[in-house]
Parts: structure tokens; sequence; C-alpha cells
């Protein structure tokens, strides 16, 4: 029971109930009890305000760290997206500078399928080929038809067409001694190369051929047949000339040349004509001279005599190929060193067996402009040669 509070009267179906206050109890005792009552209670509300005020503030807090941890992970995915921005946009310039490529090799494409619609032959290909030096492979033996022993010479020259490919700003090749590591070096794609202190996110892709050709030139020079040039134009029938050309040449036999004809044609609007013998090998005998005298309506002309050559094309094969031994290095970022340190670092870089890399052939590096570099398909690998800046 609590005797500290004032006692209060009771009332129940009307009677009302004073409590009896203790004898003995002054009234200033009472009233020092309800003042420290009155104390207390001032005391239990402010404390209550001060839980109150705790709790307020705890809440405030954790409401403030849950922002905090919010706007951390914000931060974070920020930066993420920004350097995912970055790397996007680096693939971005180089897909670009993919797709101009591309886009360049399309309208080459193009006119090639222009070109080759209009041509009668759909089957036909043309390509111009740039002058070059024949290989000679070996001499062929063949049969004449009905002789047993053919007297013709029949040549075989190899034939390879080099194949130009434009090297552009920020690209390097490398060809490699061993066809592996250009393989492993393609299959990692991407490259990290230090460049001066910095490090260049670089791409290797696969180098890929343009069209080029292989084929074979069979050269046969006729033991029967020779060339006649610088035949005098004169004002008589061109029937009367191929005979005085197949009198002149069978009479030729006293000089150990000559002999029997075969046959006689004659151009008069160009001077020529081709003369046949009937034995095999007597072509042979106007090797050692070209210039003939010749004398026609009592007047003597000069007239030359050259081998008679028939040509034909063999075993020929297109062939657009990506190379072995060859990688494409695309975004090379440009640095302040010169064209050649580049080359090196890039070089010392693709070196290294702890990079994937081994022993290179050659290398060409393009900091600006842009340079040709001609493939040959010799042996199946194709190699470079530097052929200049433009």
């Amino acid at each position: 029971m609590d005797f500290t509070s004032r006692p209060l009267p009771l009332q129940d179906n009307g009677f009302s109930m004073v409590p009896i206050v203790p004898p003995g109890t002054s009234l200033e005792e009472i009233d020092n009890l309800k003042e420290d009552l009155r104390k207390w209670k001032m005391r239990v509300e402010d404390a209550q305000r001060v839980k109150a005020d705790l709790i307020s503030s705890k809440s405030r807090a954790e409401a403030e760290y849950d922002r905090a941890e919010k706007q951390l992970t914000e931060l974070k995915e920020q930066e993420k997206q920004r350097k995912d921005k970055i790397t996007n946009c680096e693939e971005l310039l180089l897909l670009k500078q993919e797709n101009t490529e591309l886009k360049k090799e399309i309208e080459k494409l193009k006119e090639d399928l222009k070109e080759h619609s209009s041509q009668d032959n759909p089957l036909e290909i043309k390509k111009k080929v740039a002058e070059m030096q024949l290989k000679f492979t070996h001499l062929k033996e063949m049969k004449d038809d009905g002789a047993d022993v053919d007297m013709d010479t029949h040549c075989v020259f190899g034939v390879a067409t080099k194949t130009p490919f434009r090297l552009n700003q920020s690209q390097a090749l490398l060809t490699f001694e061993d066809e592996e590591v250009a393989q492993k070096l393609t299959k990692m794609s991407k490259h990290y190369v230090n460049l001066d202190n910095r490090t260049a996110n670089v791409t290797v892709k696969p180098f890929e051929l343009d069209m080029g050709f292989q084929f074979e030139l069979r050269i046969t020079v006729s033991g029967k047949k020779i060339n006649v040039s610088d035949i005098p134009e004169l004002p008589i029938p061109e029937e009367w000339m191929r005979d005085k050309l197949e009198l002149y040449f069978y009479k030729t036999e006293q000089a150990e040349g000559g002999g029997e004809i075969e046959k006689v044609t004659y151009n008069k609007g160009s001077g020529t004509g081709v003369i046949t013998f009937l034995k095999p090998g007597a072509s042979y005998n106007f090797v050692r001279c070209t210039k003939y005298p010749f004398c026609a309506e009592e007047k003597w002309f000069i007239i030359s005599v050259s081998p008679h050559f028939d040509f034909h094309l063999r075993n020929f094969q297109p062939h657009c190929r990506v190379s072995k031994k060859t990688i494409l290095l695309k975004g090379v970022p440009e640095v302040e060193e010169d064209e050649e340190s580049v080359q090196d670092m890039i070089e010392i870089h693709f070196q290294k067996p702890s990079n994937s890399g081994g022993e290179i052939e050659k290398i060409k590096y393009v900091s600006r402009g842009a340079a040709y570099v001609c493939f040959e398909e010799d042996t199946g690998n194709a190699s470079s040669e530097i052929t200049g800046d433009s």
C-alpha cells in the first residue's frame, strides 16, 4: 500500500471514505512527502524525455547510416559504370575503326562484284597483277603428235602473286617464327603492353589476306615454228608474199637451216608471219641469228626472226587465307616516344615467353599515316615484305 500520496476519498454507492492519517504524522511531514513525490515525478518525466530523445537519436543515426551505406553503394556502382564506360569507349573506338575498314572492303567487294557481273562469262575472274619475276620450276618432256621425239622445249614457271595490305595508323604486324605462338596470341585477343611507363590495352586480330593467285605458266618454244617480223609492205597480193617467204626459208636449208615448209601464215597489216617447218627441230637453226636479208621485187630488206612461243595457264588456284604466322595488332596508343622506339617495345613484349610470345621474324608498326605490306603465298605461310609508306 502506498502511504506517500494524499489519501483520496472513496466513493461507492453514494458512500465516501476518507483514509485516516496515521497518528503522529504532522501536516508539515505530509507536505514534505508531497514535495518529494512531486520531485520524483518530475525526475521520472525528465528520464522519460531523455529516453525518448535517445530513441529518436538512435533512429536518426540508423537512418543516417542506412543513407550513407546506400550512397556508398551508389558511388561504387557509379565508379564501376564509369570504368565500364571507359572500356566501352575504347572498344567503341576500335569497333568504329574496324567498321570503317569493313565499309572500305565492302565498297571494294561491290566494285569487284559489279565488274564481274558485267562480264560475259560469270566464271571468269579478272584481276590486275603487278609486274613480277617468274620462278623457273623445270623443263617438261612431252611427245609431239606422231613423233618419236618431241623437239619442242616446254618450260614451267611457278607464279604466286603478291597481295598488298594497307596497315593503318596505330596498327602493327608481327610475323613469328613459330605459327603456334601466333595462334595462341590470337586466341587470347586482349593484351596489356607496357609502352613508355604506360600500360596499353591492345587487341590481336587474325590477319586475313586479300585474294591472291597461284598458277603455273607453261611456255612451249616450238621446234617447228618461227616468227617473222619487219616484212616489207609491197604492192603485191598477200598470196605472192607467202610464196616468197616459203621459197626463201626453204632455200635457207643450204645454210644449215630451213627445209621443207608445212605452212606459212602472213599478216600484211602488221608485217608479221609464222613459218611452220615439216621437220621437228628445224626452228633451232635460226636461234643463233635474228636478222636475215630478204629479197623481194628486186630489192633487199632486213627481216627479223624469233622463236615461236605458246603460253598456257595451268593449276590456277585463287586463295584468300588467314595467315598462320602473322598477327594484326590494333589500338596501339600514341606516346611521346618515336615510332622506332615503340616498335622495339612491342617487339620486346611479344618476344617474352611470359607474355605467351616467341621469336619474331618481322615487325612493322605505323604510328601515323599508313604503310603497304606485301604478302606472297609460297609454301603455305605468308611472308611479309615492307613496300613503303603513304
